[in-house]
């Protein structure tokens, strides 16, 4: 019974997310899950972790089902499997954070005998709701990085329109997740406490965030600047259709189209591989798009894969992205999808299945420090697809930048609801860089975001079609663009050693009486 309520409050988290954006379900999702696990025993709170993970990602990483089935042909038995593996694998994540827990959780007294504890005296404790929402937030920490990460389901992004959405500027999507853990754990706390003065402390936990987050609105960390205006071209190329050698040419003419209402923009922007012929085989092409946005006073930003040979007759392939017209500049994309882009253990997977051959799956890594691009006279700073769930590496990227910019192709998805939650992740970038977004896409979700995370105007999904804006540059910048997850990193260690602290000043009273 209590691995099925887990599995339901993990359930409720991605509930909270877009699309589905019901508001509070995170908190309710972490409640639930310190609820269970606060006092379980370690065997009995790994098996919860476990069953919350499965209804977490089961749920909030359906979409993956639709890339593996639709695009990677796999049989409907086939794809169910490798998604039931893939949810099983990531729900370790939650179980060795809950295992984590119990042994911070069992820190508290262990220098107590039973007749020193006062009498009545239950839990949890507050010490211990924080260490639990530390360890929530660690665990999100360590998925931006652990493996290549897999930054997913946050709770922070579930309060984009909230009063903690004022923290984002300050310590990113993460300290809005461990503003929500809190609230979440406190909860708990409150409603298990008997005597007034835990009441009123946990209460207290409980308010902080949203108080902090209604503090935090009135301050406005940049302002704007000069205007401009920007053309988003959304191609809506049949994802079973764009890598077909027979395709390539149609895909230059719709985009040439396209585009031939959007020139005289400042940017005109076409999503990730608009294009899908290599730079060097596209450079006539390319040389057209140039001089036409030359002539029309607009700088092209655009997607393409581009190859680099050696001199030992090697070929490097890369998924990038350059600008031609009024502007300059190549990116070479630095954060690849696993089996989208490359293949973990190539030699064994490589050809057993066509999900393992999907095409461009055979790109390298970018270099990590890249210059912006420059379109305009502005500096862009570009993120390709799955870059932009990535907030450290968009933050380094956005550092003296005018504009951000994210090309993607959530076709591989399809009318699941893994584009609307990647949207949502794009928002908060915007937000918590106090930069202008602009999100250029094959068949959706195209939008345009102010730096408050707000979409300004966006494009239907599944329509080809051009959006036209426009989005202003930004003075100033702010603390999370300054430090970026150093102070939250701080702030969890201190959640993390609340534990061994009520253990040292409990040792202390107990010593004092004796």
């Amino acid at each position: 019974m209590r691995e099925l309520l887990a599995i339901g409050a993990g359930a409720l988290l991605p509930l909270s997310l877009a699309p589905f954006d019901l508001p509070l379900f995170d908190v309710a999702s972490i409640a639930i899950l310190f609820a269970l696990v606060h006092a379980a025993p370690w065997r009995r709170a790994t098996r919860l972790g476990f069953a919350y993970g499965l209804g977490k990602y089961g749920l909030g990483a359906s979409w993956v089902y639709v890339s593996i089935h639709d695009y990677g042909d796999a049989a409907v038995p086939l794809a169910a499997a490798l998604v039931a593996l893939f949810v099983a694998v990531l729900a370790l994540f939650p179980t060795a954070m809950t295992a984590a827990f119990v042994w911070l959780r069992d820190r508290t007294r262990p220098n107590e005998s039973p007749a020193s504890s006062a009498p009545g005296e239950e839990r949890p404790e507050l010490a211990v709701a924080l260490a639990f929402a530390g360890c929530v937030v660690t665990l999100d920490w360590t998925l931006t990085w652990f493996l290549t990460g897999f930054p997913w389901l946050y709770a922070g992004y579930a309060h984009l329109r909230d009063p903690l959405h004022a923290l984002a500027p300050v310590g990113g999507v993460l300290l809005v997740s461990l503003a929500a853990a809190v609230a979440a754990t406190s909860l708990v706390v409150l409603a298990r406490a008997r005597a007034l003065r835990a009441r009123l402390a946990a209460l207290a936990f409980v308010a902080l965030p949203w108080l902090a987050g209604l503090a935090l609105s009135a301050i406005d960390w940049v302002t704007p600047a000069t205007r401009y205006r920007v053309a988003l071209v959304q191609g809506n190329i049949p994802q079973e259709l764009k890598w077909l050698e027979s395709h390539a040419l149609p895909i230059l003419d719709a985009y040439r189209r396209l585009s031939a209402r959007a020139w005289g923009a400042d940017l005109v922007i076409w999503p990730e591989a608009a294009i899908t012929l290599f730079e060097h085989e596209a450079g006539g092409y390319l040389d057209e798009m140039s001089v036409r946005a030359r002539d029309a006073g607009s700088a092209l930003v655009l997607g393409l894969p581009i190859a680099r040979f050696h001199s030992d007759r090697s070929v490097s392939v890369y998924n990038g992205a350059i600008v031609v017209g009024d502007g300059s500049g190549t990116y070479l994309k630095r954060r690849l999808v696993p089996f989208g882009e490359y293949v973990p253990l190539e030699r064994l997977l490589r050809g057993v299945i066509a999900f393992f051959d999907l095409p461009m799956s055979d790109a390298e890594t970018g270099p990590w420090s890249q210059p912006p691009l420059v379109a305009k006279g502005l500096k862009v700073a570009l993120a390709i697809c799955y870059e932009i769930v990535y907030p450290e590496l968009v933050r380094s990227s956005a550092e003296g930048a005018d504009v951000l910019v994210t090309l993607s192709n959530d076709a591989w998805f399809g009318a699941s609801i893994g584009p609307h939650q990647h949207m949502q992740m794009a928002r908060m970038r915007a937000l918590e860089n106090g930069r202008w977004l602009l999100r250029a896409t094959n068949n959706g979700i195209t939008a345009i975001v102010d730096p408050t995370g707000r979409v300004a105007a966006q494009l239907p999904q599944f329509e080809a079609g051009v959006l036209a804006g426009e989005f202003t540059t930004m003075r100033g910048t702010t603390p999370y663009a300054r430090l970026g997850d150093w102070p939250v990193l701080a702030a969890l260690l201190v959640l993390l050693a609340t534990p061994w602290l009520v253990r040292r000043a409990g040792s202390r009273r107990v010593a004092a009486k004796i």
